[in-house]
């Protein structure tokens, strides 16, 4: 009889359950694993740390709607990959994590790396499990991929011994689960279909709201038709964008702040009101606001903000049910209302406001002005994946998107370093696509020796680094006596870091070299690095408010 070790059935298994990307650093006991994804045709990526392989699995998870996967040794790289579970975990996105973990007859004995790895997984994941025999590990993965794409994505952790992975048994005792099926598309009641635009009709300015829970949900196709048919001034979450494509008429995000002040009533299209919305509190809200929340948790609706009529369910579905009332009963919100005139000028003013800083040709430049030139040249279907603080909050507003699923970020639990990570799950799953990544110096530091993994791997990747010598900008010359805490090493040649995978960087200071350099960049073999330096007063055009709602 012929016999097959714990490794080979983990990895049957994910493929069997249509995981397809692997992420991660080998090591004891997890080895065998990679090679046998490998030879199940699961890609597999081995990164230099696990917090941006932990990352790449998350966003995988989002891009595809099948968990990503990270593989980590025990003890310290499963707790570096801990990073991106809580990502996960934050963004409702579906990933599992597998951690190597000490010989089973060892524990307690102060194994190599012995660690309390479910426990320090648990607060993170909706499933964490050791499996107990090797011959039951293919239940505990189907479990794993059930669990994080089934109700609210999130994350799953498994526990695998050495003993679990290198030991076998005879094939004939494996019983392989049917591949789980994609998530049920749940409906909201026909009555709360019917009240929500009961309530739309009675609004004086409304407003939509799309979020990534609409992305995620791939409900691009109907929320489009939802906000065409009823002629809605609408705002895209930083991750909503592209859901409907940001240059659409009826895209009021040169507005926000406005919108978000003064409409008595908005309609949440998977967006949370979290502190991304400002706890749709005074003064970022209208204190009278109504709600129309959507969402696939219902432990979320009034989450902040009492909520008048709940659509509890797949985002894609309960569109479709609202379009589908929406035919039988047409109805359209008028085009020439007082609402509108105001959104309308709020636009033009703001847009009157950074003209000129899109056109600013000083040395050293200014965010606007670098982020035009990238804007301009990059393809309408490029994945950009933008993190870091400014970089990441006035590109959101530069950069557009015109496909759903086509920006990453910091996202809901704002964190810094996703950036390389995520832009490497972007393409591995389209490889066939444009990737920017674009960062600030201080997020570029998270993850930079990731360069060299994509490079290896041949991966369609610009890395675009807006320099400011610091967090939040730090001095043009260091006082060795005193440095800042937020300053780096001013003008930092990070763009050399090309070299080490054969690469090209360079190194921009002008206005002039900007544009043939990202040309140049962007047409290279492999990732290039464009390292561009900004001044470090440079910020966002004048703010109403602070980011941050206190």
């Amino acid at each position: 009889m012929a016999t097959i070790t714990g490794a080979q059935i983990v990895a049957r298994a994910l493929k069997q359950q249509g995981v397809e990307h692997m992420f991660g650093i080998v090591g004891i006991p997890v080895i065998p694993i990679a090679a046998a994804a490998q030879r199940e045709g699961i890609k597999f990526y081995g990164f230099h740390n696990e917090q941006s392989a932990s990352y790449a699995a998350g966003a995988v998870g989002y891009l595809t709607g099948r968990p990503g996967v990270c593989l980590a040794v025990s003890g310290p790289g499963m707790i570096h990959g801990i990073a991106g579970l809580a990502n996960a975990w934050s963004n409702n996105w579906p990933m599992i994590l597998i951690g190597g973990a000490n010989d089973s007859y060892q524990n307690g004995q102060g194994a190599f790396q012995e660690a309390p790895q479910i426990e320090s997984a648990r607060p993170y994941v909706k499933y964490a499990a050791r499996p107990d025999s090797i011959a039951r590990l293919p239940f505990y993965v189907e479990q794993a991929v059930r669990t994080t794409i089934y109700g609210r994505p999130g994350a799953a952790y498994l526990d695998l011994p050495g003993d679990i992975i290198s030991g076998s048994v005879e094939e004939a005792e494996v019983t392989y689960p049917g591949r789980c099926p994609e998530p049920p598309r749940t409906l909201a009641p026909e009555e709360n279909i019917k009240a929500a635009l009961a309530a739309l009709k009675t609004a004086e300015r409304p407003l939509v709201i799309v979020g990534k829970g609409a992305a995620y949900s791939r409900a691009e196709d109907e929320v489009r038709k939802f906000v065409e048919t009823t002629g809605l001034p609408y705002l895209a979450s930083p991750m909503g964008k592209g859901v409907i494509p940001d240059d659409h008429p009826q895209s009021i995000a040169a507005a926000r702040s406005f919108a978000l002040q003064n409409t008595d009533l908005v309609v949440l299209m998977g967006a949370r009101m979290n502190w991304m919305m400002h706890f749709g509190q005074p003064p970022r809200w209208n204190e009278k606001v109504r709600v129309i929340q959507m969402d696939i948790s219902a432990e979320e609706i009034g989450t902040n903000v009492p909520t008048e009529v709940a659509l509890v369910g797949d985002a894609k579905a309960i569109t479709a049910q609202l379009n589908a009332e929406l035919e039988k009963n047409p109805w359209s919100y008028p085009s020439e209302t007082t609402w509108w005139t105001g959104l309308q000028s709020k636009i033009a003013a703001n847009a009157a406001t950074v003209e000129p800083m899109f056109n600013d040709d000083s040395v050293p430049m200014g965010y606007y002005r670098v982020l035009r030139d990238i804007r301009d040249l990059i393809p309408k279907d490029a994945i950009i994946s933008n993190e870091g603080a400014s970089t990441m909050d006035i590109g959101r507003t530069v950069l557009p998107n015109f496909f759903a699923r086509t920006r990453l970020d910091a996202a809901t639990f704002g964190t810094m370093g996703v950036g390389a990570g995520q832009a490497i799950a972007a393409a591995s799953v389209h490889p066939d696509r444009k990737i920017i990544c674009v960062q600030g110096d201080s997020a570029f530091g998270f993850g930079g020796m990731e360069v060299e993994t994509a490079a290896r791997y041949g991966l369609n990747i610009t890395f675009v680094i807006i320099n400011n010598n610091g967090i939040g900008g730090g001095p043009d010359e260091l006082d060795p006596a005193h440095i800042p805490p937020g300053a780096y090493t001013p003008q930092a040649h990070y763009e050399k870091m090309a070299d080490v995978y054969g690469g090209k960087g360079y190194f921009v200071t002008t206005p002039d070299q900007l544009k043939p350099v990202l040309e140049e960049a962007m047409a290279q073999p492999k990732p290039a690095i464009v390292n561009i330096m900004i001044s470090n007063k440079s910020g966002r055009k004048p703010q109403e408010f602070g980011w941050l709602t206190r």
